[in-house]
């Protein structure tokens, strides 16, 4: 399976180092985040589990919900957890997918049906299995990034799309190139101009199809 932008998610059982949960479950009425791992004790993958953990504040703030996910067992995630926990300063109290079965990587398409983890096998065996996935509160996928094994995310990227996700969610609005949180937005071109003004006070109309305006103030449930 294909999971494409605006597919509701599949509802898989997730077997992570906390408890076993659904993921419609998991994602309740928040916005989701899934970042996913080719390997524990890998250190690109530490580095980034740390950076999530580092920002348990700004995740909260943006009433998002994080998990990990890595193609190895609980005892190996609870294991690496303390590495992690040692190299970040931070602790790591979000859930991780013990996805052994690759039931999971498979079922969000990063890993063909035919797939399996041979005997002594090393992170290339998994290496596509290196994806952020960002689901709204109704299920549904808004997002997804894949990146090669020798590239660590960049999670200030992660936090701005969310905020241009949250932004424009059932919102009449896009976010033009390089956007951060408190510039200028697009006006969808789904409203006249007249609609336009009527919705957000002022317009500024820099070609006939591309029209700004200041980012509306959010809600704080939002933001």
């Amino acid at each position: 399976m294909v999971l494409r932008i605006n597919d509701v998610a599949p509802n898989l059982v997730l077997k992570t180092n906390q408890a076993n949960i659904h993921l419609h479950d998991f994602i309740g009425e928040s916005w989701a985040v899934l970042f996913s791992h080719p390997k524990d004790f890998t250190p690109v993958c530490t580095t980034e589990f740390g950076a999530v953990a580092q920002l348990a504040g700004e995740w909260a703030k943006r009433r998002t919900k994080v998990i990990g996910l890595s193609v190895d067992g609980v005892d190996e995630h609870d294991q690496w957890i303390s590495d992690i926990e040692i190299f970040s300063g931070a602790e790591v109290t979000f859930p991780i997918v013990a996805d052994e079965s690759l039931e999971v990587s498979k079922a969000l398409g990063m890993l063909p049906a035919e797939a399996y983890l041979p005997d002594g096998r090393t992170a290339d065996d998994s290496a596509s299995v290196r994806t952020v996935f960002i689901f709204s509160p109704d299920k549904k996928l808004q997002l997804t990034m894949a990146y090669p094994m020798s590239v660590g995310r960049n999670f200030a990227e992660i936090l701005r799309v969310l905020d241009a996700l949250q932004l424009t969610y059932d919102q009449p609005l896009a976010t033009p190139a390089n956007w951060i949180k408190g510039q200028d937005v697009i006006v969808a071109l789904s409203l006249s101009d007249e609609a336009a003004v009527a919705k957000f006070g002022k317009i500024d109309i820099k070609l006939s199809y591309l029209r700004t305006t200041k980012m509306p103030i959010q809600k704080s449930a939002l933001l």
